[in-house]
C-alpha cells in the first residue's frame, strides 16, 4: 500500500492521494480506466530522481509499484494510466528555458501552446504538433513521437528532437543526444548504469541488424514497438538512443527536459477543398494532389460533417464572439447541404503554403486543375480566414463525439491505422466490409497525404457485447494493417490497447528485441509497466469503461 505520507517528506513537489485527483488521473481521452495510489507533481530535476530512488528502494523490498509519467492528458491509448504512482510534470515543471537560434528547451511539463507563442514571435514553429496541441505538452508528444496535420511536409516528433535530459531507473541523470562513433565508443566505457545501456543496446543492434533492418516500417509514419531500426545511421556512422526514448510512452526513462529543432514556415496559404462521393477515386485524388507539393492534406467524412453542422454553436464556443459569429455564418452553405441531401462522402483539404498569396493561391489552383476528368466537386479558400472553418471541423472533430453524443462513446481502439496510399483501392473496401459486418456508426478523420486514419466507432459502452466486439474487431483490422505492410498506430501509440497486438506487426522475435530493450533501460520494471512490453488482451478487457 503507497501512502503519500512516505513520498512527501522526500520532494519539494506536491503528492496528492484525494479522492477528486485520484479520480481525475484515472482517465485520460482512451476507452480505459485504472485509478492510480497517487499522484506526484515534481518541482525539479531533483524531485524526479528521488522519487525514481524511492521506488527503487520498494522495489527491492518486494512491493508492486511502479511510475507512469504524464502530461497534458490527451492520450488515446491509456498510455500515462497506472494503479501505482502518477509523474504529472505539467503543474510545475513547465518552464521555457530559451530559444538558441532555430532550437528551443524546454521542460517536459511545458504546454505546447505555450511553446508555440514563443515561436512563432520568431516565426518559427515546432511542427509536429497533434489536433489536441491546446492540452499536449512537450513530454507527453516526445513520448508518442506525435504527429498532426503538418506531419506530411515536415516529419513527425523524432526528426526535432536534438537533446533529452532524462533520469534512468537507477535515478541517475543522462543527457542523450546523437553520438559520433569515437563518442560513442567513449560511451561504452563509462563504468555506469548509462555507459552498460548504450554497450548492451549498441551489442543487440549489431548482433541483430538483419532482422530489425527487415522490421522497419515502410509507411510514412510510425509509433508502434520501439524504433531500433532507427538508432544506429550506417551513412553517418552516428548512435542516437533519443530515437529509441522518442516514442517510448515513459517505459525506457523519465524525460524531464529537451532541446527541440524548430522550421520555419512560409507566410501565406490556400487550400483546396474537394468534395468527393466516390470514394473508388480517392487514390487517384490523393496521387495527383501530392504531385503539387501540399504542405497539408487532411480529411473527414460525412459523419462527422453532419455532426459538426449539428452541433456547430459548440464547434465555434472556442472562438472569440467575432470570430465565432463569423464563423457561424460561414457554416450556412453546409447547414443547407445537411437539409438538402448534398452531403458528399468524403471532404478533402490539401492546404498549400508560399512565400505570398498569389504564389499559394497559384498552387490551390493547379491543383484543382490537375483534378479535371475525376467526379468530383471541389472549393478554393483562398486565405486563411476562408479555410478556418474546415480547419475547425477536422481539428474539432475527436472533442465534439466525446461531449456531444449521449448515451454513445467516441471508443478509439482502430483510431490510427497507416497503410500505403497504393493500397487504398484494395485496402479500403476490405476495412469498410470489416466495420460493415457489426454494424457499427463510425466517423473517420485523419491525414489523407499520408494513409493515416483516424476510425472512431460509437458505441454504448455498458454493453458487455460492445466490448467484446471491440477486442474481436481490433485483431481483425490489425491483421488486415498487417496484411499490407502498414503501421497498426502512425502517431497515438500503443498503450493498453495496442500492446497486445504488436506481434501481428512484427512478429514474436521483434517482439523479443523490443522486451530485451525495456530490461537493458529498465531491468526492475519501474516505468509504465504493461505499455510496449507486456500488455495483454486481458488487460484490455480489465481497465475498459462499462458506462
Amino acid at each position: 500500500m503507497l501512502h503519500r505520507a512516505d513520498i512527501s517528506p522526500l520532494i519539494k513537489g506536491d503528492v496528492l492521494d484525494d479522492a477528486k485527483t485520484l479520480k481525475e488521473y484515472s482517465r485520460d481521452k482512451s476507452i480505459f480506466e485504472r485509478a492510480p495510489a497517487l499522484v506526484v507533481f515534481p518541482k525539479s530535476e531533483e524531485d524526479v530522481v528521488a522519487l525514481v530512488r524511492y521506488v527503487n528502494g520498494q522495489k527491492a523490498a518486494g512491493k508492486i509499484i511502479s511510475i507512469a509519467a504524464r502530461g497534458g492528458g490527451s492520450d488515446m491509448s491509456g498510455g500515462p494510466l497506472t494503479d501505482s504512482i502518477v509523474l504529472d510534470f505539467s503543474r510545475y515543471m513547465n518552464r521555457i528555458n530559451g530559444m538558441d537560434g532555430e532550437t528551443i528547451i524546454a521542460e517536459a511539463g511545458a504546454f505546447y501552446r505555450d511553446i508555440e507563442k514563443v515561436t512563432l514571435a520568431q516565426g518559427l514553429v515546432f511542427p509536429s504538433y497533434p489536433a489536441s496541441k491546446q492540452l499536449a505538452t512537450l513530454g507527453g508528444m516526445i513520448a508518442n513521437n506525435a504527429g498532426g496535420e503538418l506531419t506530411l511536409r515536415y516529419g513527425k516528433t523524432d526528426k526535432y528532437v536534438h537533446e533529452l535530459e532524462v533520469v534512468l531507473s537507477d535515478g541517475s541523470l543522462a543527457a542523450v543526444r546523437r553520438l559520433s562513433k569515437r563518442q560513442l565508443e567513449a560511451k561504452k566505457t563509462e563504468n555506469s548504469f548509462e555507459g552498460e545501456i548504450y554497450r548492451n543496446i549498441a551489442t543487440l543492434l549489431s548482433k541483430n541488424a538483419a532482422l530489425i533492418e527487415k522490421a522497419r516500417p515502410s509507411v510514412t509514419k510510425n509509433s508502434a514497438g520501439y524504433a531500433l531500426w532507427d538508432v544506429y545511421d550506417r551513412k553517418s556512422e552516428t548512435f542516437d538512443l533519443t530515437e529509441l526514448i522518442t516514442g517510448s510512452q515513459g517505459t525506457l526513462a523519465l524525460i524531464t527536459s529537451a532541446r527541440i529543432g524548430l522550421v520555419r514556415r512560409k507566410s501565406h496559404r490556400a487550400m483546396l477543398v474537394i468534395f468527393l462521393s466516390d470514394l473508388e477515386i480517392m487514390p487517384e485524388i490523393v496521387s495527383r494532389i501530392l504531385a503539387h507539393g501540399p504542405e497539408s492534406f487532411e480529411s473527414y467524412d460525412d459523419h462527422t460533417f453532419k455532426l459538426a453542422v449539428r452541433f456547430m454553436p459548440q464547434l465555434v464556443s472556442t472562438f472569440g464572439i467575432l470570430k465565432m459569429l463569423a464563423l457561424a455564418f460561414a457554416f450556412i452553405p453546409e447547414i443547407w447541404a445537411v437539409f438538402s441531401g448534398g452531403v458528399p462522402k468524403l471532404i478533402l483539404m490539401a492546404e498549400f503554403a508560399e512565400e505570398s498569396a498569389a504564389e499559394a493561391r497559384d498552387k490551390a489552383r493547379e491543383a484543382r486543375d490537375s483534378l479535371h476528368g475525376l467526379a468530383v466537386r471541389t472549393k478554393l479558400a483562398t486565405s486563411e480566414a476562408h479555410a478556418e472553418k474546415y480547419w475547425a471541423v477536422r481539428r474539432g472533430s475527436f472533442n465534439l463525439l466525446r461531449k456531444n453524443l449521449h448515451g454513445l462513446y467516441a471508443a478509439p481502439f482502430i483510431d490510427d491505422i497507416v497503410v500505403h496510399s497504393s493500397d487504398y483501392p484494395r485496402f479500403l473496401p476490405e476495412l469498410n466490409a470489416i466495420l460493415n459486418r457489426h454494424h457499427l456508426l463510425y466517423t473517420i478523420a485523419g491525414h489523407a497525404g499520408d494513409a493515416n486514419f483516424h476510425i472512431i466507432p460509437l458505441l454504448d459502452m455498458a454493453k458487455l457485447e460492445n466490448r467484446q466486439m471491440i477486442i474481436e474487431l481490433q485483431e481483425k483490422v490489425y491483421t488486415l494493417v498487417g496484411k499490407y505492410r502498414g503501421s497498426i498506430t502512425g502517431e497515438h501509440n500503443d498503450g493498453i490497447i495496442r500492446t497486445p497486438y504488436l506481434p501481428i506487426m512484427y512478429g514474436e522475435e521483434v517482439c523479443k528485441l523490443f522486451a530485451e530493450v525495456k530490461k537493458i533501460f529498465d531491468p526492475k520494471n519501474i516505468f509504465n509497466p504493461g505499455k510496449k512490453v507486456g500488455g495483454t488482451i486481458e488487460d484490455i478487457r480489465k481497465y475498459m469503461i462499462d458506462r
